[in-house]
């Protein structure tokens, strides 16, 4: 938190008791309450996670199709022999050698890559460039496929992926504040049954999820109540 926050910031500290922790609902309730930015903010829920990021069998990373859509419209690109196909069922690029030849050129415009599974193979020469943005096709992520017009829809249609970062924190978008407080709260209902689904099997033991709160780009997080979500494992 800024040291000198905003007179919007401040007010939306005084919406609710914010040390407290809400229902999905009344989270998004009192989120949506929150004075607004100019622009149509993110929403997204945070987490942190009781599991050692350094353990390879610990990592979590799944996708959630979003009932009521991510709010975001979606460029994707599609590494396929059959690029007819792909445009057909309303991808924005398709193709194989040409695009691996762009992507290495410097072409990063577009926010999901997939891959039929036997593309893969030439889809690894682009690794280094998409590896490090996360945009490289991985079969865990649901983004290589051999039913790419399948797939295509589900991604323009609100399927997000998630994935830890090295702190041991998820981050997962659920759609954007100008959405009603019903929609908000079935995506997160949706995005939050994802990722207890993704509790990795060498999980040691413990409370998978420590914590969880929703927030808009512009806004202080609002604490959710762990409670339905992280039952404690036996070690």
């Amino acid at each position: 938190m800024s040291k000198n926050p905003s007179k919007r910031y401040r007010a939306a500290l005084q919406v609710a008791d914010l040390k407290a922790k809400y229902e999905v609902g009344q989270a998004v309730d009192i989120l949506k309450k929150m004075p607004s930015a100019k622009f149509d903010e993110t929403v997204e829920i945070s987490a942190f996670l009781g599991v050692d990021p350094k353990q390879s069998d610990q990592m979590v990373r799944g996708t959630v199709s979003l009932p009521n859509g991510s709010g975001k419209k979606i460029k994707v690109l599609a590494f396929t022999e059959n690029p007819a196909e792909a445009l057909a069922a309303g991808a924005d690029f398709a193709g194989l050698a040409d695009l691996i030849a762009k992507v290495n050129g410097g072409f990063l415009d577009f926010d999901v890559a997939i891959s039929t599974t036997s593309a893969m193979k030439d889809v690894r020469q682009v690794a280094r460039v998409l590896g490090p943005k996360g945009l490289m096709p991985n079969p865990k992520s649901g983004t290589v496929s051999d039913d790419l017009p399948k797939t295509i829809k589900e991604v323009k249609a609100g399927r997000v992926e998630f994935k830890m970062d090295k702190t041991g924190s998820v981050v997962i978008v659920i759609g954007k504040k100008s959405f009603s407080s019903s929609q908000l709260a079935e995506n997160a209902q949706a995005a939050l049954a994802a990722l207890v689904k993704a509790q990795p099997a060498g999980f040691a033991g413990g409370r998978f999820i420590r914590s969880i709160t929703i927030s808009a780009s512009m806004s202080p997080g609002v604490g959710v109540d762990l409670r339905p979500y992280s039952a404690v494992v036996a070690a």
